[in-house]
């Protein structure tokens, strides 16, 4: 928890300090108000004392009443406006440590794990940090500060003073020992509780289709019954806090009234009146007292579950990515747009199995190289490899001239145009969608967009929308078909004018003509460009300048489609079960 406010900025450690003078005058202010009470105690006992001193004195209480009521209101304003402004700046700093995570830092903490903490997490420090601001700096101060006032004025009220202040320091101990745990697993179960939602969300339409509504009800209730139960563990331990300090703060007021009634019985005349006086001074001050450590108690409700929140949030702050950052922003002009594989093998982080092993090929320039294989021989993680969604186990990718791991990832991402597997939407129009990112160039024109549209072969189905190319998209892309979507996101890709095309299976929602014309298009627009091609049918890389056959993670292959037919069994088998004998001789 103190290393996470460490982040505080010098703005905000001087509001805190603003609320720490505030709150100092406030304390002071409270702890005047019961020497008034045994000032105008005293002077009604006094025989013959005006009416107008008891009224000053009744003054002065409400004077010193309502600017400790402003005080209160200074500090609550700044302590918002420190945690308002802490938990804006760290919702910045956990979205922008994300996006730096590359797949391994991802699936280490969880899509759902990774939300609550940016934003169930951030709220719980936010809400300590501001009760903390008013409270915690409030209570111990209140709480010396009235000792030293209590101090000498009677050891039996100072005895029960200190006894109940023990009780309730046991109470608060046994509650951080039993209930801090349960705080713990309160977290993680809210991070299942997400995975659940996400789920079943993401998955609708499978859910649906499938008739399995109940199942994800079942498994929901499930995650909600175990995060609901541990809450009333934690809820029910805390309730008990409240009777027990209102049981201590109605007990030490009896207390000390029982035992000041016990010694003015027993003094002499003209002790009675400073012993009353003593007892109504004493009774306010350890009332303050208990409520000091009532008020610490409150903060030890928060403080268990937003000291777990902070531990978790920099978790994620303190996690460096896997893969650094180079120094490179630019390739060796005579090798542009060049990608060679030197002995290339990789697995994932934690695996005991290599899926990829000694691959090896080059690219030229201009030049298009396909990769096919059976479900699972590599082909996905081989070409993920190039825009360095993970690092080479062994091995080196060189990208025009240059190791990949030697450029900077804006220089690298730069120079390639990526078209993921699945294609990916974000919520806005059509032409923001085209013109995603930045290329270190101008920004994309408005005929940019519309000739990578007409490229991808989109113009038909967005040139009919509302709107046309301000026409809005959805989260997802949801409000338009899967082919749409590819057919925008190789658009996205178009536009972005590359050295390096690479697509990741992404002609596969294509209709046989639409991805002829794709490719034609591509093609003729996109000449000296290098195309790097996953894809499973074998009419989609005839034409492609290398295939290279994976298999098992293997090359089993590697040159032209007929001379692939005579020289490699497995991309014989894959055309054969694709194309007729006829076809293939074609």
């Amino acid at each position: 928890m103190l290393k996470l406010f460490k982040r505080l900025n010098a703005r905000e450690w001087a509001m805190a300090a603003v609320c720490l003078v505030f709150i100092v005058f406030q304390v002071q202010l409270d702890l005047k108000l019961p020497e008034f009470m045994s000032e105008i105690t005293r002077l009604t006992q006094t025989p013959g004392s005006a009416m107008a001193d008891v009224w000053r004195q009744g003054g002065y209480m409400m004077l010193c009443a309502l600017t400790s009521f402003a005080c209160t209101v200074v500090v609550g304003f700044f302590a918002a406006r420190v945690s308002a402004s802490f938990s804006r700046r760290l919702r910045s700093l956990l979205f922008s440590k994300v996006d730096s995570f590359f797949m391994e830092e991802i699936s280490r903490f969880s899509t759902a794990s990774l939300i609550t903490r940016s934003t169930n997490d951030v709220t719980q420090v936010q809400m300590v940090l501001n009760m903390g601001l008013q409270l915690v700096v409030k209570a111990p101060i209140m709480a010396v500060w009235a000792i030293t006032k209590i101090a000498g004025k009677g050891l039996e009220w100072t005895m029960a003073t200190g006894v109940a202040v023990l009780i309730l320091i046991t109470m608060i101990v046994s509650l951080l020992i039993f209930v801090m745990p349960k705080f713990q697993k309160m977290q993680s179960l809210t991070d299942n509780l997400n995975r659940v939602t996400m789920e079943n969300l993401s998955g609708l339409r499978v859910v649906r289709a499938y008739n399995a509504e109940h199942y994800q009800e079942a498994k929901f209730e499930e995650a909600n019954k175990e995060l609901t139960d541990t809450q009333l563990f934690t809820s029910r331990g805390m309730a008990v806090i409240n009777p027990v300090m209102n049981i201590l703060m109605g007990g030490i007021s009896l207390s000390v009234y029982w035992i000041g009634a016990y010694l003015i019985n027993a003094a002499q005349a003209m002790e009675k009146l400073p012993l009353f006086a003593n007892m109504v001074v004493f009774s306010s001050y350890a009332v303050q007292v208990i409520m000091s450590f009532m008020i610490l108690a409150i903060i030890f409700v928060l403080l268990p579950r937003a000291a777990v929140s902070a531990k978790r949030i920099q978790e994620v702050l303190n996690t460096l990515p896997g893969i650094l950052d180079g120094s490179v922003m630019q390739g060796i002009p005579a090798c542009e747009g060049e990608v060679t594989f030197r002995g290339v093998s990789f697995k994932y982080p934690g695996a005991a199995d290599y899926v990829l092993q000694d691959v090896s090929f080059s690219v030229n320039k201009g030049e298009t190289v396909a990769f096919i294989g059976s479900t699972g021989s590599g082909k996905s993680t081989l070409i993920n490899l190039v825009p360095r969604f993970f690092d080479a186990t062994e091995g080196e990718i060189l990208v025009s001239g240059v190791n990949i791991k030697d450029y900077t990832h804006e220089a690298l991402n730069n120079k390639i145009g990526y078209v993921p597997q699945k294609a990916v939407l974000f919520k806005g129009s059509v032409a923001s969608n085209v013109a995603y990112g930045d290329n270190g160039r101008d920004a994309p024109t408005q005929d940019d967009i519309r000739s990578a549209v007409q490229i991808a072969q989109g113009g038909d189905f967005v040139e009919k929308m509302e709107n046309r190319y301000h026409a809005d998209i959805a989260q997802g892309g949801t409000n338009i078909s899967g082919g749409q979507k590819q057919r925008l996101s190789i658009a996205r890709a178009v536009c972005r004018k590359p050295e390096i095309y690479i697509f990741d299976d992404s002609f596969s929602a294509l209709d046989y003509k639409t991805d002829r014309l794709l490719r034609t298009a591509l093609k003729k627009e996109t000449a000296g460009v290098t195309s790097m091609i996953v894809a499973q049918r074998i009419g989609t890389i005839l034409d492609a300048d290398q295939i290279i056959v994976l298999d098992e993670g293997r090359i089993v292959g590697k040159g032209k489609h007929k001379e692939l037919l005579k020289s490699c069994e497995v991309y014989k088998e894959i055309a054969m079960s694709q194309l007729s004998e006829e076809e293939l001789a074609v």
